[in-house]
């Protein structure tokens, strides 16, 4: 399978690339930077004709695309400003979306965000552990953006119903040389309340995207993508006592078992994360 990936030179991106060729897959780089190369095409995701014009074909690189994993955004609210952020994000996954479709990919993948479920949860979660299950609760320009692609993207496979659109809903993605700094987050449960002490380790990112590249099926779906822990260990009835103590707890829940639940990604896609901090620390 040719995959285009889009925001190939990204933390997440560069990872994705790594372990899809590792599994035997022909991944065409797409970005706005990063190093030439014949697997590399220099894209303007903002530009409709730059989007469809490299998907349909370039040069040497490639003759067709089969799939298309979307990950090349600004990845977080702060970066630049939220007209700016509304702007490059939407225009880029409108015209990524709408150039697949055109072209007769029928096979996307991309990055949605935890964000839709309510950080930096200021007002708190409805329960926990959070899940897939209730409306989208964004909170800042950057999480409207997410919230309005899973919409577009549900509203394109009513109309084209052979399409398969996966929306990854990230945790904060980490790599090894991140988690030196884990074990300070325990001498304050708020610094990372605004997720629920979660994240992602980019090579479990990587391995979500290649299940649903393989296993999704056609029509829209969204996933909580996280490890299968959390940041902190400190117990996890402790945090939300202190934190959350008026927010019903839904199951029980382990130690240090993450907040942000995968059993959707676990029992659809098969999602199982291999990858823990704990591992490094």
């Amino acid at each position: 399978m040719r995959i285009a990936l889009t925001g190939s030179s990204g933390k997440l991106g560069t990872v994705v690339a790594r372990e899809l060729r590792a599994n035997g897959y022909d991944v065409i780089g797409m970005d706005v930077v990063g190093s030439r190369g014949p697997s590399f095409v220099q894209v303007d995701l903002a530009d409709y004709g730059q989007v469809i014009d490299a998907l349909g074909g370039v040069g040497d690189r490639h003759d067709g695309i089969d799939a298309v994993v979307h990950l090349g955004a600004i990845p977080a609210p702060g970066i630049r400003s939220d007209v700016a952020t509304f702007h490059n994000n939407m225009a880029a996954t409108f015209n990524v979306f709408w150039a697949a479709v055109r072209l007769g990919i029928h096979r996307i993948v991309y990055a949605s965000s935890e964000t839709v479920l309510g950080l930096p949860f200021d007002v708190p979660p409805p329960y926990i552990p959070v899940d897939e299950e209730y409306p989208a609760r964004p909170e800042s320009v950057y999480s409207l953006v997410k919230t309005l692609e899973e919409r577009m993207a549900d509203e394109l496979v009513r109309w084209h119903p052979d399409v398969s659109i996966t929306a990854l809903r990230f945790s904060n993605v980490m790599i090894p040389e991140d988690y030196a700094a884990f074990p300070a987050f325990d001498d304050d449960a708020l610094q990372r309340k605004w997720n629920l002490w979660g994240y992602i380790d980019a090579r479990d990112g990587a391995q979500a995207v290649q299940r649903a590249l393989e296993g999704a099926a056609p029509g829209f779906d969204q996933f909580i993508i996280a490890a299968a822990d959390t940041v902190m260990s400190r117990p996890n009835a402790e945090l939300i006592a202190e934190v959350f103590p008026g927010v019903p707890v839904t199951r029980d829940v382990t130690a240090n078992e993450t907040l942000l639940s995968i059993d959707k990604a676990r029992r659809v896609l098969g999602y199982e994360p291999r990858h823990s901090w704990r591992d490094d620390v």
